[in-house]
Order: structure tokens, then C-alpha cells, then sequence
């Protein structure tokens, strides 16, 4: 479970819980760069490590990512030092628009690759996630 609080517009602070595994870490994020028609977001941020990490290992990051004009695409790509890995990888993805309400992301986690597709109703999302192509799961998310 995750909880967020935009503080600025451009800094987000929030807190994640993972209660089987008696855990609880920071999450931020801070916009260097908000994204606008002609240049991508760039920001950094810190939160859990991937899926499947070990308890209480963190990663810490800088993400860039831009809709493409004219498209239903989003790339995004990320410099990413992992706690777990000791390291840095470089996980990336694609948001696909594929009806206003639904959306695909295909990604790599910078170790394994992972698949969800969402469906947005007003302030609210639910995700079916196909974890390492090997797993499924499922998610909510709300906006208030």
C-alpha cells in the first residue's frame, strides 16, 4: 500500500506498506522538470525496490519521460541505484493509451520484465498486473 502528499507542485513525499513483510519505507519524488509540449519530465525520486526485492532495500532514481505529440505513446527510462543489487540499472517502459479509460505498460524493472493494463474511471484506476510474465496481480488506486 502506498500513500502520497504533493506538498509543491513539484515535490511529493508519501510513505509504503508492506505488511506481510512487517515494512514500512519512504516514498519522494521531486519534479526538476515538469513535462510540457516541447520538452519531457525529469525528476528524482525514492522508493522501495523492484518487485520481488527483499525487505527494507530501497532504490533511488531519475526518471525522464515525455508523451510523444500526436500519439497515444509515453516512454519513460530511468538511472536507477538499487539497495538489492548494490548497482545501478536502467529499468524503462511504455505507456499505451488504448482507449480513454484504458492503458497498457509494458516494462522492464531493470531486471525483469513485468506487463499491466489499467482501467481510469474519474479519481480512481484498477490495474491487472502480469508480473515477470510469470505471475498475476492486482491493484487500486485512488486520487483525492
Amino acid at each position: 500500500m502506498t500513500a502520497n502528499y504533493r506538498l509543491l507542485r513539484v515535490l511529493q513525499i508519501g510513505a509504503e506498506v508492506n505488511p506481510a513483510a512487517r515494512e514500512v519505507g519512504p516514498l519522494f519524488t521531486l519534479f526538476l522538470l515538469t513535462e510540457s509540449h516541447r520538452r519531457p519530465s525529469l525528476f528524482l525520486g525514492a522508493s522501495s525496490d523492484r518487485i520481488g526485492s527483499p525487505s527494507r532495500t530501497q532504490s533511488y532514481y531519475l526518471t525522464c519521460a515525455k508523451q510523444i505529440p500526436h500519439t497515444s505513446l509515453a516512454p519513460y527510462v530511468s538511472l536507477n541505484y538499487s539497495e538489492w543489487d548494490q548497482g545501478f540499472n536502467v529499468p524503462f517502459g511504455l505507456n499505451v493509451q488504448i482507449h480513454p479509460r484504458w492503458s497498457l505498460r509494458p516494462m522492464y524493472d531493470g531486471d525483469r520484465s513485468h506487463l499491466t493494463i489499467t482501467h481510469h474511471y474519474k479519481n480512481y484506476s484498477a490495474s491487472l498486473l502480469w508480473v515477470w510474465f510469470e505471475r498475476l496481480g492486482f491493484a487500486l488506486s485512488a486520487g483525492f
